[in-house]
């Protein structure tokens, strides 16, 4: 059943799906301070970004004719395995209803696969940005394949979020985090926001979905968006890290302030509940998940906190990969963008910075070996 656009709130378009509603992020538009920057030298060497825009080249898929559409999906089988899924440690869960605990998977699934979905325009409109701002022809390239990258995957997520149960509106800390990207007046900035800390987040979600969903459709979609996003999170390294060298100190300083401050974003939003992840109050988009699924929210987050003071919930599962600990802060690190003055910050947040760089290395390149944490 298509949705249908039934009204507008002063929050956004409030959205319905036959029993369903969700209250949709509202569009947004806004002026971008970059520059434009044209060059005029199309010598194409024979460096790592180029050899990143061939391997993009080869690797371009269609989504139609690649994945397996015709999967039929049952959203009131799991499409993440119990051992992988928090909810199923919480004792409260098991005194819902069967339909509740059905209909919980298949929308709280697709409230956080539709935070992929609204990053992944998030990352269609950065990458597009930095095509039009890095002044480089092979860099122009290699970001214009990303945009690419970027549209099929806003289109396969879309398509699967609507097969499974609905869109789910943007969590307001992801907005946050792309608009701050967005409205930095740097290519660099940009390229920090997007393919050092939003594409590291979720190529670590998206290895770890990999390995707990047991829809094939998903695994599939997964997997060919996790290979683009192992590119792109290279593009980061390779190209920014010896732009970042040759800049005076202060200009790192500012790139390395401007990447905390990204990081705290995730940080205080997302990591500061622990085990609760994107369960959150504060976050409108679970708590129309739980009413979707006839679940008092109160109810939830109590029981969430029972389960918690019992020891029975973690932050992640075992042998799946952390984001920020195993991506993220590595990555920063490796490019310079952890000095001693920003390193004291992460420290004064409870982030212990980490610049071991085996996962990444694995996860990174465009042939991601879906190696997870130890």
């Amino acid at each position: 059943m298509a949705a249908k656009v039934t009204g507008q709130s002063v929050k956004g378009q409030t959205v319905k799906k036959g029993d369903w509603k969700v209250t949709m992020t509202p569009d947004d538009l806004y002026r971008n301070p970059m520059e434009i920057a044209w060059t005029f030298n199309y010598d194409f060497g024979k460096g790592k970004v180029e050899d990143l825009y061939k391997r993009a080249k080869q690797n371009q898929w269609d989504s139609d004719e690649l994945l397996p559409w015709d999967t039929k999906v049952d959203p009131s089988n799991p499409l993440i395995t119990d051992r992988s899924s928090m909810y199923h440690k919480m004792p409260f869960f098991h005194r819902l209803s069967k339909t509740q605990r059905e209909t919980f998977i298949a929308h709280s699934t697709a409230q956080l696969l539709s935070q992929f979905l609204h990053g992944e325009q998030g990352a269609l409109m950065t990458a597009a940005c930095v095509t039009h701002s890095v002044p480089d022809t092979a860099a122009k390239y290699y970001a214009a394949t990303q945009t690419m990258d970027e549209a099929r995957h806003v289109e396969v997520y879309s398509k699967y979020c609507d097969k499974i149960a609905m869109i789910y509106p943007m969590s307001p800390w992801l907005k946050t985090l792309i608009d701050t990207t967005l409205k930095s007046d740097r290519y660099e900035k940009v390229m920090i926001g997007m393919n050092m800390i939003v594409e590291g987040l979720a190529l670590g979600a998206f290895n770890n979905m990999y390995h707990s969903t047991t829809c094939p459709l998903l695994k599939a979609i997964t997997f060919n968006v996790m290979r683009d996003e192992s590119r792109h999170v290279s593009f980061g390294h390779v190209y920014l890290g010896p732009v970042i060298k040759k800049l005076k100190e202060a200009e790192r300083e500012e790139l390395a302030e401007f990447a905390f401050d990204a990081i705290n974003i995730i940080v205080q939003a997302t990591m500061k509940d622990g085990a609760q992840g994107l369960a959150s109050r504060v976050d409108a988009g679970f708590l129309e998940v739980l009413e979707n699924s006839g679940i008092d929210q109160n109810d939830f987050f109590k029981g969430m906190q029972e389960a918690a003071d019992a020891g029975l919930m973690q932050e992640l599962p075992p042998g799946q990969i952390h984001s920020l600990k195993d991506l993220m802060l590595p990555a920063l690190a490796r490019v310079g963008l952890i000095t001693p003055r920003v390193r004291k910050k992460y420290e004064e947040i409870g982030i212990p910075v980490t610049e071991d760089l085996h996962i990444l290395h694995a996860m990174e390149g465009g042939a991601p070996q879906l190696m997870a944490a130890e």
